[in-house]
């Protein structure tokens, strides 16, 4: 319960710190900064997130190697 209302919490304040002040009448205006941040940002994660998927599917290609490895082991000693 306690993570649901300090979910909440954080939620509202990135919201307020978003809203610029002229379309409600309160809100911090951060909305060019957060742009500027994700347009920054997002290129970097997507760099990050593509060399992992690289070293997961690299990971995969040896597990399957080395099951085929042991099935052939496997089926040559019965």
């Amino acid at each position: 319960m306690k993570a649901l209302i300090i979910g909440l919490v954080i939620l509202i304040a990135a919201v307020f710190a978003i809203l610029p002040p002229e379309v409600i009448g309160f809100g911090l205006g951060w909305n060019e900064d957060v742009l500027t941040f994700l347009k920054g940002g997002v290129p970097v994660i997507a760099i990050l997130c593509g060399i992992i998927a690289i070293f997961i599917g690299i990971a995969d290609m040896k597990d399957r190697a080395e099951a085929k490895k042991e099935e052939k082991t496997d089926s040559a000693n019965n």
